[in-house]
């Protein structure tokens, strides 16, 4: 449908670091004092406050985060936990490597996140769940109130896997308190990032006070072992980076929904595209900005011969994929997630974005619609 021409490139994501963030990590580095330690405690503080949760324990990834929480919550072989069939793998992974089974669970077609019925129907299927892992995609928020009037009323847990949704609420309450604990990531793509690192929030202290054993190597202070631990910390040169993060993380968002709001006003109208929703009582921050479209790898196409970057996040289900394949899993049986693993395609939207990048996007984007309608 198109030719390859030479031009700029408009980027899927694009970290933004400021000087004030160089300054910081430079006296961090000035100090000589590069593992955990002060500055790694006052961005933990830091996050539990933006996130309205009492204890936070900062990680190494966002993934080291969710395996020691499932760990800390007990979560071991024979075990079963729900996870959304349409997510990244490492949701799924961190219950693998726990020796227990995920339940792989369909999506709503419109948030793409976890559907509560579906929900509602594994955890009568599967007396052995311990517990929901519910994603928030892209930065919307999942049902969290109703998956945790669920989880209550089966007498399992709710965690949120938050790692792509910093600031994002629902009826506004912000993501990382509807469960008994949440994760967020600190990957360069993020919303916010401290090049690599991760966060556990949660409400009980002795929950974040096992968290935080499992992180250090089991020591509940220098050399005294409570329990057989990881090396999961962090850094203080990537907290230093995280609190000035933190700082315009609001900022940063708003103009991630400002440049979603142009984005959107073009592309409803437009036939082949269906934008992404945010349904009512809901704070979407966009990490990314996700459109269906039935001939999605043709738009995509389209896209990178104009010199626009985009992804498919994610081209197969979890339980598709070679791994869980293997685990016993076969295709089939979630056909929300299959569908959306067809069709959809993120777009730029992060906040270093120019009009001018804005504009090239939507104006192939509009091309390629038109050429859709010439070409059915």
């Amino acid at each position: 449908m198109s030719a390859e021409v030479e031009v700029d490139w408009v980027p899927i994501a694009r970290p933004v670091v400021t000087e004030e963030d160089r300054r910081r990590v430079l006296e961090v580095l000035s100090s000589g004092k590069l593992s955990s330690g002060e500055w790694v405690e006052r961005f933990e503080a830091a996050f539990a406050a933006y996130v309205q949760v009492p204890h936070a324990v900062a990680t190494s990834s966002g993934t080291a985060g969710l395996e020691v929480l499932l760990e800390a919550l007990g979560v071991g072989p024979g075990d079963e936990v729900v996870v959304p069939a349409f997510t990244f793998a490492a949701t799924a992974n961190a219950v693998v490597h726990r020796g227990a089974r995920p339940v792989f669970v369909d999506i709503d077609p419109v948030t793409f996140n976890l559907d509560p019925s579906s929900v509602e129907d594994a955890l009568r299927r599967h007396p052995r769940v311990r517990g929901i892992v519910a994603v928030h995609l892209y930065g919307l928020p999942a049902a969290a109130d109703a998956l945790a009037e669920l989880a209550d009323r089966h007498g399992v847990w709710l965690v949120e896997d938050a790692a792509q949704a910093h600031g994002a609420a629902l009826r506004g309450r912000r993501v990382g308190g509807f469960g008994v604990a949440a994760v967020f990531s600190f990957y360069p793509t993020k919303n916010m990032t401290t090049g690599e690192g991760g966060m556990v929030v949660a409400r009980d202290p002795q929950l974040a006070r096992r968290v935080r054993l499992l992180v250090h190597q089991g020591q509940s202070e220098p050399y005294r072992y409570e329990v057989v631990g990881h090396n999961y910390r962090m850094t203080n040169l990537a907290a230093a980076l995280g609190l000035g993060q933190l700082e315009r993380l609001d900022e940063r968002n708003a103009a991630r929904r400002r440049n979603a709001q142009t984005l959107t006003e073009v592309l409803r109208d437009l036939p082949g595209v269906l934008p992404p929703t945010e349904p009512e009582g809901y704070f979407h921050v966009y990490h990314q900005y996700t459109v269906r479209a039935q001939r999605r790898d043709e738009l995509s196409r389209h896209l990178r011969a104009r010199g626009v970057e985009t992804r498919v996040y994610y081209p197969e289900p979890v339980p598709h994929t070679e791994p869980y394949r293997r685990l016993g899993y076969t295709p089939g049986g979630w056909p929300q997630a299959e569908r959306a693993s067809r069709e959809v395609l993120s777009l730029p939207v992060h906040p270093a974005l120019t009009e001018g990048d804005l504009r090239r996007v939507v104006d192939a984007v509009r091309e390629f619609a038109q050429q859709v309608v010439a070409s059915p």
